[in-house]
């Protein structure tokens, strides 16, 4: 069995509030989490208005599957943000 954590670090320059930022990361979240079985959260820089750092948690029998999964969600979350990833990582268990 494999756990994966991936980390993407977003900046959100259309963001003008914190409640600007939470919408938009809740409606990335809620789609997310409708089309794939992962667990994703807010991790880090929830009091920043232009930045959101989420965690998303996949598990599966083989690495492939979830490298795989892992680069379509990054897609996904690129192409629905009004944003930019700064960062990404990923680290398996």
């Amino acid at each position: 069995m494999v756990v994966g954590v991936l980390t993407i670090e977003i900046h959100l320059p259309e963001c003008h509030s914190l409640k600007d930022k939470r919408r938009v990361i809740k409606s990335v979240a809620d789609r997310l989490r409708g089309r794939h079985n992962i667990s994703l959260a807010e991790i880090d820089a929830q009091d920043l208005w232009q930045r959101a750092v989420i965690g998303i948690a996949a598990v599966s029998l083989h690495q492939q599957h979830v490298e795989t999964l892992f680069e379509r969600i990054t897609m996904e979350v690129e192409s629905q943000i009004p944003g930019d990833i700064v960062d990404r990582s990923v680290t398996y268990v």
